[in-house]
């Protein structure tokens, strides 16, 4: 893997060749793409209640829809950049950009929840390729005097994606059906397509090693069984055959995986890597904070849409607090860890956003919106000042000739931490959501669709001419959130005692314990800029193996 900014000279267009004209029409082509990754990662959010109410589908069922993406996001992001180098980057990146847009025409013509989770995870392949590959091919048409233009091109592309999502969704889902959160990426992906078949050139790398298929089903598997077992748990029981049968295989494939690295000098999961301290505990704070950030995008929509009775678009809007403290703070943390070192500036933001987990924790049934609006900002702000500089000292703790293999550990752990969040603190919201509604009275259908979700009980007690029941599953959803928040708080906390313990803080000159870490003076990679790291917020990768 190499990282956009420090890329093989081979790949490099010589100093002496003119620039490509069609440079520029093929950086919007591809801005284009990384945009609809960006508020595809946040427009599902918004529309959950809505196709949980029309799909009827309870919260094991949206986890699926939710993390069926990002479970095979996770599970090939580490091959991906292989199959470019491999197959040619232009070839693979078109067919990514086909695989999403196959994905995304399956989703707007399905009406029923299974296929609605069929058509995610072929999105999740998809992007696994798009998202690595479109920064891979910027070399080939961007001399180093104007990389960083570009590479900060799609970069914002990526990062504005995650305000617009759910403004996008919520006004979709006011004007047209459900399937039309799907249907936005089509023009999108058409236009990708179009531009890489005729602007981008083909580059490759011959000596790339082979991508192993077995490394691939073992971490797509393990992952899967993994989070199949969390979300089927609450429903079924931690001790149903099933659940336990799904832990124990994750467990062995994702050993498999290990062991079938060792001795490999490049294997597809380095967990050699996780010896330099600097980046073990910057990767440990960011698979937690993304986490804890993806329970917070689980559990608000319903809450904004049921619970205080707000519109799909209504509900996006509600969202842009969190999306502007984020946004605001993450432009500013690299400045910041620059100064006073990483260390510092990740403890805080993890000490901040668990501050704004356990506000949110106290939230009641008769608090109005401006309460929610506070935490929301708060924990935006925590957000961004804990992911951008843990990201980017991680990378920065390896050696120059570990950077690639790095990053792609470190994307895929952050993928699969989002993953693990939908999935740990959805099935807690689940659980205690149900053990709280008393559904007794109701007929068998009824109850039943009303203990899968606020959402349901509010159709069902408006079906029925309950209000009761609505009450009920209000103060029962408030009681699930509460806990959900107030365990991302201590998962914040826990992350922010371990930074400030174990964290190495380069800047005050002690480094990586290996002697490893980044220190005043080090000279940066070409084309990198202090303070536009947004890339790492949004989930585009800084490297590709």
């Amino acid at each position: 893997m190499t990282s956009p900014t420090d890329v093989p000279p081979a790949s490099t267009p010589p100093a002496s060749a003119p620039p490509d004209p069609r440079r520029w029409w093929a950086l919007g082509a591809l801005v284009a793409a990384m945009l609809v990754l960006g508020f595809d990662s946040t427009i599902l959010n918004v529309a959950l209640p809505t196709m949980a109410a029309q799909l009827d589908a309870g919260t094991g069922l949206q986890q699926w829809i939710a993390d069926a993406y990002t479970v095979v996001f996770a599970a090939l992001m580490l091959p991906a950049g292989l199959l470019g180098d491999r197959f040619g980057r232009r070839r693979m990146l078109i067919c990514g950009l086909g695989i999403f847009l196959a994905g995304s025409l399956l989703g707007t013509l399905v009406d029923s929840v299974q296929l609605v989770i069929a058509a995610r995870a072929v999105m999740g392949i998809g992007a696994a390729l798009i998202m690595p590959l479109a920064m891979s091919v910027l070399p080939s048409l961007f001399g180093p005097d104007e990389r960083s233009t570009a590479v900060g091109a799609i970069s914002a592309a990526s990062a504005l994606g995650l305000p617009l999502g759910p403004l996008v969704g919520g006004w979709l889902l006011d004007h047209f059906w459900w399937g039309s959160v799907f249907f936005v990426n089509v023009p999108l992906a058409l236009i990708g397509v179009a531009a890489c078949v005729f602007l981008l050139p083909e580059t490759s790398d011959p000596s790339s090693p082979k991508v192993d298929a077995l490394s691939v089903g073992l971490t797509g598997t393990g992952l899967g069984a993994l989070v199949f077992g969390i979300i089927e748990g609450p429903a079924r029981g931690w001790s149903d055959p099933l659940v336990m049968t799904a832990l124990a295989a994750s467990a062995a494939l994702i050993t498999g995986l290990v062991l079938r690295g060792r001795g490999w000098a490049r294997p597809m999961l380095d967990l050699g890597l996780l010896r330099h301290r600097g980046f073990l505990w910057n990767t440990v704070a960011a698979a937690l904070g993304t986490l804890v950030l993806s329970g917070l995008m689980f559990i608000l929509p319903p809450y904004l849409q049921a619970v205080l009775g707000h519109d799909a678009f209504g509900t996006g809007l509600r969202m842009l607090p969190m999306m502007a403290g984020l946004m605001i703070a993450a432009k500013g943390s690299g400045a910041l860890a620059t100064r006073i070192g990483p260390r510092p500036v990740v403890t805080g933001g993890l000490i901040v956003l668990a501050c704004a987990a356990f506000l949110g924790s106290t939230t009641d049934v008769h608090d109005g919106y401006g309460a929610t609006a506070l935490w929301l900002s708060i924990a935006g702000v925590g957000f961004g000042f804990a992911m951008v500089p843990a990201m980017d000292a991680a990378l920065g703790a390896l050696p120059r000739d570990r950077a690639g293999s790095g990053s792609g550990l470190l994307m895929t752990v952050r993928q699969f931490g989002g993953a693990l969040g939908v999935a740990l603190l959805g099935s807690l919201l689940a659980g205690a959501y149900g053990d709280r509604i008393d559904t007794g009275g109701l007929p068998a259908r009824a109850a039943d669709a009303a203990g899968d979700s606020v959402v349901a009980a509010h159709l069902v007690a408006d079906r029925i001419g309950a209000p009761q029941l609505a009450a009920l599953a209000d103060r029962a959803y408030l009681h699930g959130m509460g806990l959900v928040l107030l365990v991302c708080g201590i998962a914040a906390l826990v992350a922010a005692m371990l930074t400030a313990t174990f964290l190495p803080n380069p800047r005050a000159g002690r480094g990586d314990a290996r002697g490893r870490g980044r220190r005043p003076g080090r000279r940066a990679a070409p084309g990198h800029r202090p303070g536009t790291d947004t890339a790492v917020v949004t989930g585009t990768p800084d490297a590709r193996q």
